[in-house]
């Protein structure tokens, strides 16, 4: 992990960082219009976040080996769920440590891949091994729906989605 997402997720999570956004997830800049930035895919979490990506942070920085992953120079797409979404699977931010690495992994596909892209696969890869299935936007027969699409990084894509994956 680099010194400057070190930090930016040490402020973030102080409640101290500048955001990006200024509306709802929908109104940041970072939306895919066909430029990919500098920002990591770790970078681009912090900036959309305005409160709904405190615990998915907060696991990410639990999870060193995953987040230097995210921050790396790779190409990946993250299914990001929200914080409405972790705490329906019983994670808040004060035990945000115990989400497993292989549910973060879970969330992770290789390569970046825009939503018409997911769209059009019944099944997606995932860092952990096991598959995503996909029909329509909901993910594994209803565990999650993609809420928000094609947040661009310098290393992927980010995707919303309104719950946790379970492998």
């Amino acid at each position: 992990m680099t010194d400057h997402t070190r930090r930016r997720i040490l402020k973030t999570l102080g409640g101290a960082g500048a955001l990006l956004a200024t509306g709802g997830v929908g109104a940041v800049s970072a939306k895919r219009d066909g430029a990919r930035g500098g920002d990591s895919l770790v970078d681009l979490a912090i900036d959309l976040n305005e409160g709904q990506f405190d615990v998915l942070i907060a696991a990410l920085q639990a999870n060193p080996g995953v987040l230097d992953t995210l921050d790396g120079k790779g190409q990946y797409t993250v299914f990001a769920p929200t914080d409405a979404a972790f705490d329906d699977a019983g994670f808040t931010e004060s035990n945000a440590d115990e989400v497993p690495a292989n549910v973060l992994t879970y969330h992770v596909t290789p390569g970046r891949r825009y939503s018409e892209s997911v769209l059009g696969a019944p099944r997606l890869p995932t860092l952990n091994g096991a598959f995503i299935e996909q029909d329509g936007g909901v993910l594994n027969g209803g565990q999650a729906a993609i809420t928000d699409t094609d947040y661009e990084a310098s290393n992927g894509v980010l995707h919303v989605i309104d719950g946790v994956l379970l492998p």
